[in-house]
């Protein structure tokens, strides 16, 4: 069996930024606020870091200063995946070096390759990496899906280690399961379906909630993991409002709206993504303010 990375509940963190570029105050205040929140991992650089946005270097800047704050205190996951397979792999030797604990790779976006095309491409960087490899497959997003026949080949490769799946069908979560057993951990990557998918046997969640609300997304996970899902799934439908309100508008506009609010920054975000709308933000606002978060 390979070492699991985490359980419970990591954060994909949002990066505070102004105009002139990565706001590393705030961002250091967010990650002292995160763990104290006791949450059990940080990713670094995923898609609700705005990635996609950030230029290389920045990028690897972002890493290290993360690893460094974090001290060890809980995993650091940086997300490296693009489209390009070479890009993937020059992030992920930056990811390394910096001292990352693990890689996120997200299924290439817009080429849509084949089935044997991902096979590749996850291997590839899996062989390069020297660091364990979490992939990631959200379709809705990228246009490409991650079959359960595909992720069990690649489960096979001792440096891929686990797969945090945000396609929303359980069934092929369910299929993940059967097919690759001990082989690989999942993670959800559906706020909505952290319990359902830790009830049957997910490791944990990689959260955009958990951005605004981390005490109370731990306990979530706490008691998914300790085997109380009664309670676990109340926590999940109390949280239900806030996290439509979070995926209201195209993550992470709604997830910097709030954390900006909460004090850690600017709610500024690279072009293409503008800030929130209006009657979305107060929706967002009131449903904080209901569970005691001042804005």
């Amino acid at each position: 069996m390979k070492n699991t990375i985490f359980k419970g509940m990591a954060t994909a963190i949002v990066t505070p930024m102004t105009a002139d570029g990565i706001d590393y105050e705030a961002l250091g205040r967010f990650l002292e606020f995160q763990i104290q929140s006791r949450i059990n991992a940080i990713v670094v650089m995923g898609t609700t870091g705005e990635n996609a946005t950030i230029e290389p270097e920045d990028q690897a800047k972002v890493i290290r200063y993360t690893v460094e704050r974090v001290a060890h205190r809980v995993p650091v996951i940086a997300g490296t995946g693009t489209n390009n397979t070479e890009h993937v792999l020059a992030n992920t030797r930056n990811a390394c070096a910096a001292g990352a604990d693990a890689v996120l790779v997200v299924t290439p976006y817009y080429n849509k390759a084949t089935q044997n095309g991902l096979y590749a491409h996850f291997k590839m960087v899996a062989d390069a990496s020297t660091v364990p490899v979490v992939m990631y497959n959200v379709p809705g997003r990228t246009g490409c899906d991650l079959l359960p026949q595909t992720v069990a080949r690649l489960a096979e490769h001792p440096n891929i280690v686990a797969i945090k799946e945000a396609t929303g069908n359980m069934a092929q979560m369910i299929q993940i399961r059967h097919l690759c057993g001990d082989k690989l951990d999942v993670y959800s990557g559906e706020d909505a379906l952290t319990v359902p998918m830790m009830a049957m046997g997910a490791a944990g969640t990689i959260s955009v909630l958990s951005n605004v609300v981390p005490r109370e997304a731990v306990a979530m996970t706490d008691a998914c993991l300790a085997g109380d899902l009664q309670t676990a799934a109340r926590m999940q439908c109390d949280l239900m409002p806030l996290i439509d309100c979070l995926f209201s508008e195209v993550n992470p506009i709604p997830a910097k709206a709030a954390v900006s609010a909460m004090g850690f920054g600017e709610e500024h975000l690279r072009m293409p993504l503008t800030p929130m709308e209006d009657p979305a933000r107060q929706k967002l606002y009131a449903e904080m303010r209901k569970l005691g978060i001042g804005v």
